[in-house]
Parts: C-alpha cells; structure tokens; sequence
C-alpha cells in the first residue's frame, strides 16, 4: 500500500556521517526544515560519525533505495576511497547525487611574526628555507591537511605538516605563532582576519569570497591552476529511482534559493552551490579524480 502512494509517503532519513556542530550536521539542519516543507513530510537527521565519515557512508550504501534514507558529505566523500587501503563503499557506485548543496573556500593565513605581508614573500621564504617552515591541519587526510599538501606541490615547496586534533587546536596554535601557517576554513579563520590577530595571504577558491573582497585568490596572487573549496553534496543510494531522485533534486534547488537558507549559509561563509544529478555527478567524479592524484603524489594515508 505504502509503495502505491505518492512519493514520499513517509519520514526521510539524512544521515550526517560527522558528529553535531561540524559543517555537515550544520548544512543538513540548514536545509532540513526547508526541504521537509518543499517534500511535505518529517527529515529526521541521524548523526552516524566515526572512521572519518566511513561508519555513516556504509550505512547510507546499504540502506534500501527508496528515497527514505539520503546522506549529506563533503571532502571524505572523494578523498576516502584513496586514504583508506579498505574501504566498505564506493563514491561512484554506491551512490546516485542528488545535488550539490553549497561550497566555501578555505584562506592561506600566517601569524603576525612571519615576515610575510604577501604570498610572494611566504613562497620565497619558504624556499629560501626548506623544511624550516611548519603549517597546522586538523589531521592527516583533512581539509587543511589536502589544501596544505596542493600549496606544496603546486609551489614546489617543502614544509612541515604539523598534524593536530581537529580545526580548533590548529587554529589556535596558528594564532600563538607556534606554526608558521595553516589552511582554516573561511567561517573559521574570518573573526581573526578581521581582528588582525591572524593575516590572510589569500583565498583557496577559483573566485574571491564577499566577505574579503580584496583579499587576492591564490591563482591571482600567482599560484597558476589552484583551486580548493569544501563543498557539501547530498545524495542517496544507488538504484533509488530516477524520479525519486528528481523529486528530491526539485526540492532540494528550492530549498536553496529560497532567501532565508541562502541568508543562513551566507552566515556561516557559505554560498549556495545549485545543481541538477547529472551535473552533481560529474563535479564529484572530477573530485575524485583530483583528489585522487594529489594523494598519490604526495604518499598521503590515514591507514
């Protein structure tokens, strides 16, 4: 009976594969409420975080396709198939994109003391002075992790990766200057640009951020073919039917050019990232692809 009635009939399940208070739990409680109304039923979010995202992505790979269970990812969803030697589900096969549903960049920042008020004066440092110079991440295979390792490679410099547990002590070190750079996200890193505590070198993504607009994006400052952003994707299990996932891309778009949500994400350095399935499809098989490479190239495992 339930299978006769129009779709959906019943309450979804979105499944953030990170604890509460990460960037994915906060993007699916922006868009839940939205999409519930635009979809006419209850979203019921479910924290299933652990292995780096991998407890919540299994779970999602193998929960039935019937558009009642879909799960929302960022980075990990292309970059852990190459960081883990065994991974239990596939970014391509396991699941059918629904949307993207927005993106941000991160900023390159240096504490005071380093004598660089540009980024031509940190990359010549940095190779006047190899393996001397140290930046922080969250952890090896993070944002700030890959993003350090892509200035590297792209520069053809050598510098210290200084793993730390999580955005929070990365940061806070940065600020002590007992790093000599890092790779926060926007929303993060933006009350101490602002407050002159930490200085910005320059924005990750392809286009400058609003929130800075004369700070200069990396390509521009003269790192050619540079470009990082986290972005977040929803999605649900392979074989969930076409229309279902057309329902939910429907939705989904609405949700996010509706003014509030727009507003809510623009609060926290986010930017709406509006798609159809096909083309949220390719830009994560081009991620995967990236992401992949880099990995390779630079030995990078979390294993």
């Amino acid at each position: 009976t339930a299978a006769a009635q129009p779709y959906p009939n019943q309450p979804i399940r979105l499944i953030a594969p990170f604890p509460p208070g990460g960037s994915v739990d906060i993007g699916a409680r922006l868009i839940s409420d939205s999409l519930a109304s635009q979809l006419g039923t209850r979203i019921i979010i479910d924290n299933r975080s652990g292995a780096s995202g991998n407890i919540g992505m299994e779970a999602a790979a193998r929960a039935k396709p019937d558009g009642y269970t879909v799960v929302l990812n960022t980075i990990p969803l292309v970059t852990n198939q190459s960081l883990f030697d065994k991974l239990s589900w596939d970014p391509i096969k396991d699941f059918a994109p629904i949307g993207m549903v927005a993106t941000s960049p991160h900023l390159l920042v240096v504490p005071p003391r380093v004598a660089a008020n540009k980024l031509e004066d940190l990359v010549r440092l940095a190779r006047a002075n190899p393996g001397k110079l140290s930046y922080a991440s969250a952890g090896v295979g993070s944002t700030f992790h890959l993003c350090g390792e892509m200035f590297k490679d792209s520069t053809s410099t050598f510098i210290l990766h200084v793993p730390y547990r999580g955005g929070g002590p990365a940061l806070l070190d940065t600020l002590a200057g007992q790093v000599d750079m890092s790779f926060p996200a926007l929303a993060a890193a933006l009350p101490h640009v602002k407050a002159g505590t930490l200085r910005a070198l320059g924005v990750t993504g392809a286009t400058r951020s609003s929130l800075l607009p004369d700070l200069p994006t990396l390509q521009e400052a003269g790192v050619k073919n540079f470009q990082f952003t986290q972005w977040l994707a929803l999605l649900a299990p392979a074989g969930t039917p076409p229309a279902v996932v057309a329902r939910l891309n429907s939705a989904l778009n609405n949700t996010l050019e509706s003014k509030e949500v727009r507003e809510k994400f623009q609060a926290g350095a986010f930017e709406s990232f509006i798609t159809t399935p096909d083309e949220a499809g390719k830009f994560i098989a081009s991620e995967v692809q990236r992401f992949s490479k880099l990995i390779k190239t630079r030995g990078i495992t979390a294993d």
